[in-house]
């Protein structure tokens, strides 16, 4: 019934979650506050590390998709704190069509209302929000301004919206402050476009570059962990771009300005990437730009940015063979370098040159534990794609001997499969792993993470009393319920007793999950009163984690 009134249901929300997110979420739906329904969307704020602000928009019939200003949750995912809200809406999907209707009705009579008031009477209104509001009044400031064409007081706005001073704390901007100044920082974006618009784009270039340039400096000394004040930052930086491209500046004179700023010690933040500008920069420009960009590796051959900035020109020419040239004085042991050569031969078309690059990088690292995984995977896929798979077999045999891991242990078992020589090339991988296990090296936990992944539940238990760590022996636990279910539940009810030490939310949801496979093992063995009655146990013992008690309950426990 309730996804029939709110488009989705719990399989949704731990489809777009997974099942980590899904599970953590569960402990968050008390922390959930200021629920509003609109018509069409749920906003609500959920308490947790930091207090976080989260909207859910509902299709008619079809699905969800969340927002959550967390820092995960601005990474685009579908976060805990976003699952939270979702199982808050379904709690309450009975009121909803009422809410949403309100809603419509709260919505309609604003605009019914704001429509019949007078000039006099809106002109009041806006004269009231803007004494109470100092960033609305700052903003209507600044418009004015802006159509008025006060560009001195403009210019005065923007370059104090960009200003860290104001935040800043023992001269640095906390965490708690990062995200006003981010909104201010917006502000100022906004505002350079709102010049761009009313025809002052050449004024915006300049107020543009000096807004970068205090942008960069301060960066360094601003806790972003969210990433918000980056991302009105480089809202800034494209406002330059966009200015430029509308007034059109001298091109010599601004490929100076954009090779000072990249190869200058601040651009850690806008990122201000000269090609962008190449349409603006014209054929004069971008010789200028050249002129510069080698003469600054000429005097600097080892910097970073001065490397930077001449691959980005060989990039832009098509001049590949300079390029290839550029990146063979510094050939990295991890193969990136390698990698990068080949990609651009390939890229022009030059296959077998870009192979032979590319298994130059195997030879040169064969000796390294680790290196970049995609070499590895550039030679195996053009192999694959020549009907060389019995070659890819060897190089995902030697990089497994090298770096004795779970991934080279996969992808060695994906490539010998192609060609059917998985059993012997197993027999011999996991002959390594536990000599490695015997000598007590690293590999004896990745043993247990190869048997596992194999899903030989019957080998893995003969190893696991070697050296399984507590993570592989509730795996084990999970694949041998139903099987070995007297075995699972020692495993489970051990890992629950260990727990008892320890508190958070994190710990109770994984105390929840043990506890559910314990169940699971009781229902195999025929024993849920045994179950029931550790359960009652564990409650007494521990009834004053209240938060836990409430996990429980949340899980049936």
């Amino acid at each position: 019934m309730a996804r029939k009134v709110v488009g989705f249901g719990e399989n949704e929300l731990r489809s777009l979650a997974g099942d980590r997110s899904f599970e953590r979420g569960l402990g968050y739906v008390d922390a959930v506050s200021g629920l509003e329904v609109g018509d069409g969307s749920v906003t609500a704020v959920v308490h947790g590390t930091g207090v976080y602000e989260v909207e859910l928009t509902l299709g008619k019939g079809t699905g969800v998709s969340g927002w959550c200003d967390c820092p995960y949750g601005q990474e685009g995912n579908f976060c805990k704190h976003c699952v939270a809200v979702g199982l808050t809406v379904l709690g309450q999907a009975a009121a909803i069509p009422r809410q949403r209707a309100a809603a419509r009705a709260r919505a309609a009579g604003l605009e019914g209302w704001l429509t019949a008031l007078s000039r006099d009477e809106l002109l009041a209104l806006v004269r009231e929000q803007m004494a109470g509001d100092r960033a609305l009044r700052r903003r209507l400031q600044l418009r004015a301004a802006t159509t008025h064409g006060d560009l001195d007081t403009v210019r005065e706005r923007i370059l104090a919206l960009v200003d860290p001073r104001p935040f800043t704390r023992y001269g640095y901007i906390e965490y708690s402050d990062a995200a006003s100044y981010a909104r201010q920082v917006a502000e100022a974006a906004d505002s350079l476009r709102a010049l761009i618009v009313g025809g002052q784009a050449t004024k915006a270039v300049g107020l543009a570059e000096q807004a970068i340039v205090a942008l960069d400096k301060a960066y360094g000394e601003i806790d972003d962990s969210d990433g918000v004040v980056g991302q009105a930052a480089r809202a800034v930086a494209a406002a330059h771009l966009d200015a430029c491209r509308a007034a059109r500046p001298e091109p010599q004179q601004l490929a100076e300005w954009l090779v000072g700023h990249v190869l200058g010690e601040e651009n850690e933040v806008t990122e201000v990437n000269p090609l962008d500008y190449a349409d603006v920069l014209g054929p004069a420009g971008l010789d200028r730009m050249r002129h510069l960009a080698t003469e600054a590796r000429r005097r600097n051959p080892n910097g970073w940015a001065e490397q930077y900035l001449v691959e980005r020109l060989l990039k832009a020419e098509g001049d590949v063979d300079a390029l290839v040239t550029l990146y063979a004085k510094d050939l990295l042991p991890s193969g990136i370098t390698h990698l990068r050569i080949a990609e651009e031969l390939d890229a022009a078309g030059r296959e077998d040159e870009a192979l032979a690059w590319a298994e130059r990088g195997l030879r040169d690292t064969a000796d390294e534990v680790h290196i970049d995984g995609r070499l590895a995977d550039y030679v195996c896929d053009r192999y694959a794609r020549a009907g060389r798979t019995a070659e890819a077999v060897i190089v995902r045999r030697d990089r497994f001997r090298m770096e004795r891991s779970l991934s080279a242990y996969q992808q060695l078992r994906h490539a010998a499969q192609v060609v059917d020589c998985w059993e012997s090339e197993r027999e011999a991988a996991l002959a390594i792993l536990r000599e490695d296990a015997r000598k007590g090296s690293y590999g004896g936990p990745v043993l247990m993470d190869a048997l596992l992944d194999d899903d030989d539940v019957d080998a893995a238990w003969l190893e696991a009393a070697g050296g399984a760590d507590d993570r592989q022996w509730q795996r084990l636990a999970d694949l041998s319920r139903e099987a070995r279910p007297a075995d699972a539940l020692a495993v489970y009810l051990r890992l629950v007793e260990q727990l008892k030490g320890s508190t958070g939310d994190r710990v109770y949801e994984h105390m929840a999950r043990l506890l559910l496979g314990a169940r699971d093992c009781h229902r195999v063995l025929g024993t849920l009163d045994e179950f029931a009655a550790y359960v009652s146990a564990l409650r007494v013992e521990l009834k004053r984690r209240r938060k836990l008690m409430t996990i429980l309950d949340q899980h049936r426990l």
